[in-house]
């Protein structure tokens, strides 16, 4: 692969994720005609960046207890057997293993386990930019995105509906806010 040379204001190093200013959602199709959305909260993760940007990792740690759509029935329900079974699989992690420029922006291709079962994704990610907070620590902003499916994690749960077509789609994206902040 050619050197990549890194976007302004994103240096060598690690990068921790801030968990409070960092946000996993997302959604999914519902009875074929409206979306729901959803939370899960990242609890850790870190950016190795290296100035050949295509050798930079990314690890990301989610914790599926705390999945929120805002109607504690349901977060009920997609906690249980039928979907995450978290008493079960009480962690989501994302290891990447490969980083490539797309235009101005970047693929991160990266194993994403959910449910005990891993698969291969990509996220379309842009680099949102760096900064200095008013805490003097160097902080760098990504958005990304991939759309998975429910079913090539084992969440095969679905009810028919009366007009034809399932309740939950299969199809899920998923949308991450990260801010990160860099170690010394």
């Amino acid at each position: 692969m050619s050197v990549t040379t890194l976007p302004t204001g994103l240096t060598a190093g690690t990068w921790t994720l801030d968990p409070s200013h960092t946000e996993a959602s997302f959604t999914v199709r519902h009875a074929g005609i409206s979306k729901v959305r959803g939370t899960v909260a990242v609890t850790s993760g870190a950016i190795t960046v290296v100035e050949d940007l295509t050798l930079s990792a990314v690890t990301a740690t989610l914790d599926p207890t705390t999945i929120n759509t805002n109607d504690a029935g349901r977060d009920g329900h997609l906690k249980s057997a039928d979907f995450f079974d978290v008493e079960t699989f009480g962690e989501w992690t994302f290891t990447s293993t490969a980083v490539r420029p797309d235009g101005e922006d970047y693929v991160v291709t990266g194993d994403l386990t959910i449910h005990g079962v891993t698969q291969s994704v990509d996220l379309a990610v842009e680099f949102g930019g760096a900064a200095t907070d008013p805490f003097g620590n160097q902080r760098a902003g990504f958005s990304a995105t991939t759309t998975i499916s429910r079913k090539d994690f084992g969440i095969t749960w679905n009810a028919a509906l009366e007009a034809g077509g399932v309740l939950v789609s299969d199809k899920v994206v998923i949308s991450l806010e990260v801010s990160a902040i860099k170690q010394a």
